[in-house]
């Protein structure tokens, strides 16, 4: 049995720039009944360990380190016995909810993490944080996409560290580029695909 992609959504807040919003974030959990990747594990640590069960976790991915997708990270890391992965561009991020600390391990534009067979590539697409990563997992017909890529266009860049013509440039030069039946997992919201979103950026 190969690879599967479980989720599970789980509810919070979002802090930056001295603002605070309610925001409904997905966990995506890929693997078979023996071990897992975790890919952002916001806000509810307890429903991630139940969802995961007696599986091992490999690693946690973070997309990137907003606090809403970080905030809970060190207290999952605990909870599953597993690692934190994330592209040390957005260390300043890290750094406002864990001073003085860095995660376990970086991540950098490439890197494959292979889970039942499956392999997730990282691909390096900053625009809405500095180190905002995606996963591209061609085996899985998916690509994991944070909140660089939504259903409906580019994620937020109206705050501290983010750039509208970056992320359209790494949505154009990472993401558009992926075959256009690709499944793209987003951080918030619904799945879409990228020949969905294509015809949004070229506007």
């Amino acid at each position: 049995m190969g690879a599967r992609i479980e989720n599970i959504v789980t509810s919070g807040t979002f802090s930056l720039d001295g603002g605070t919003w309610e925001v409904d974030n997905n966990v995506w959990i890929v693997g078979d009944d023996a071990g897992v990747i975790v890919i952002d594990p916001a806000h509810d640590v307890e429903a991630i360990a139940a969802a995961v069960g007696g599986r091992t976790v490999e690693a946690i991915l973070l997309t990137h380190g907003h606090d809403d997708h970080i905030r809970y990270a060190r207290d999952a890391a605990d909870r599953l016995g597993a690692e934190i992965w994330m592209n040390p561009a957005d260390q300043m991020l890290w750094e406002a909810v864990y001073p003085g600390t860095r995660p376990d391990h970086e991540i950098a534009d490439g890197d494959v993490f292979t889970i039942a067979g499956a392999e997730l590539v990282a691909v390096h697409t900053p625009g809405h944080s500095p180190g905002s990563t995606c996963f591209h997992a061609p085996g899985l017909g998916t690509v994991f996409s944070g909140d660089t890529l939504f259903n409906g266009g580019p994620g937020a860049t109206g705050r501290s560290f983010s750039s509208f013509e970056t992320i359209v440039e790494s949505i154009r030069a990472k993401l558009l580029v992926l075959p256009a039946d690709t499944v793209v997992r987003t951080g918030h919201g619904d799945s879409t695909r990228i020949g969905d979103e294509a015809p949004n950026i070229q506007e």
